[in-house]
């Protein structure tokens, strides 16, 4: 028989026993974890026509996304590779409410590109997402949730750094930025390269004011603690009132944060554009010591919703319970039971209460399948027939 190593495709990973059950248990507390705080658990398809699924989502999105074609309809479907937008539909079409609402979802998506070298391409998504609520309050809620499900994984100091979209957004704006020069100078904040934002500004038509070009150049430097705010306000204070209005609202947001999570660092990226696309007021993100990037990330994302008939006030965060660590909770090892078919029939229906019995108190009982069959290495106790009626003793090691 030819042998064949049998490999998964590059990125895309499978979780062994027993860490499998290590990252159920995870996902099972930050369900419980939305569940405490009023969220509703919701699970979208694995697979939608792909113009629902891009909704709002920006270009990002868009190239992560696996295509291809319902053979019942000849529509394109695409792979999620993201939830908000399913849930975003789901408030929107599934369950329209007029006041807030609260949902939740944990579940996998693909990729079709992994987002760093040794990432899985097969993320397990946890998420809440909150609609209906325009208040600082509403991602201030969704900030700390974020940061208590952080504390179910272990991580109790993450450092949560704040941004906000409508500072680049409003100076574009005050600037006049065409389509292509407010990407090109997206991209260059993005790297951190000034002396491209300086060139490109420079030979732009027509030519953005000296106080515009001061404040986008200011951008890469303005990332630090709360002090960032203060000279924020110095670099953009005779801006539009809609750019003094995004820096109140983020030092509003700090604030609420701060009273509600105890002992947390906080800082500051104004330079800082993820989800640039469909993003419309503050970004936030964690980060950890042990994690060379940000562990779990959110925003604002005000009217996506209208593309599905309805366009809502939207907040929410995500973060892959993959990358999260999580240790096997201690064993308690597991009782060993004869198989049926080899014990007198007299003593067959009580051993089978026995073994009901101790499953349902939360014992994990294996049974053999075949008769004289070695116990399996996890069994440190067996079911054994004495003084007329089955029970657990530690079970005897055989040489």
């Amino acid at each position: 028989m030819k042998h064949h190593t049998w490999r998964l495709p590059d990125g895309i990973d499978e979780v062994l026993p027993p860490d499998a059950w290590a990252l159920e248990r995870l996902r099972r507390r930050v369900l419980d974890l939305f569940a405490a705080w009023g969220y509703e658990y919701v699970e979208p398809p694995l697979v939608e026509y792909l113009d629902s699924l891009l909704v709002g989502s920006g270009n990002d999105l868009e190239l992560q996304t696996f295509r291809m074609v319902d053979q019942r309809s000849g529509r394109m479907l695409g792979i999620r590779a993201d939830m908000t937008s399913q849930a975003a539909r789901i408030d929107a079409a599934s369950l329209r409410s007029d006041g807030p609402q609260r949902l939740c979802y944990a579940g996998t998506v693909v990729h079709a590109n992994p987002a760093g070298v040794l990432e899985s391409r097969v993320p397990l998504l946890a998420g809440a997402e909150l609609f209906g609520a325009t208040d600082v309050e509403a991602d201030a809620e969704v900030v700390s949730l974020m940061v208590e499900t952080l504390r179910c994984a272990g991580i109790d100091d993450p450092v949560i750094e704040l941004g906000h979209v409508g500072l680049f957004r409003g100076l574009a704006r005050a600037g006049e930025f065409d389509d292509a020069l407010e990407e090109a100078v997206f991209g260059a904040l993005q790297r951190k390269a000034t002396a491209d934002v300086e060139e490109l500004l420079a030979t732009a038509r027509p030519k953005p004011s000296a106080a515009i070009v001061r404040a986008v150049l200011a951008l890469p430097d303005l990332l630090g603690d709360v002090g960032v705010i203060d000279r924020a306000r110095t670099a953009f204070g005779k801006l539009p009132a809609e750019i003094r209005a995004a820096l109140d609202e983020l030092q509003q947001l700090a604030t609420a944060v701060a009273e509600r999570c105890d002992h947390l660092t906080l800082r500051f990226d104004l330079c800082e554009l993820t989800g640039y696309g469909y993003h419309t007021g503050p970004v936030f993100a964690a980060y950890s010591a042990n994690f060379g990037r940000a562990v779990a990330r959110g925003g604002r994302y005000d009217g996506v919703g209208v593309a599905f008939g309805r366009a809502r006030p939207a907040t929410g965060f995500d973060v892959d319970l993959k990358r999260l660590p999580r240790s096997p909770e201690s064993s308690n090892g597991a009782v060993w039971a004869p198989g049926l078919r080899w014990v007198d029939s007299e003593r067959r229906a009580s051993l089978w209460q026995a073994v009901r019995e101790l499953r349902s108190n939360g014992e994990t009982v294996v049974g053999a399948l075949e008769e004289g069959e070695e116990a399996c290495e996890r069994c440190d106790r067996e079911l054994v027939w004495q003084k007329n009626a089955w029970r657990v003793q530690a079970r005897k090691q055989r040489r």
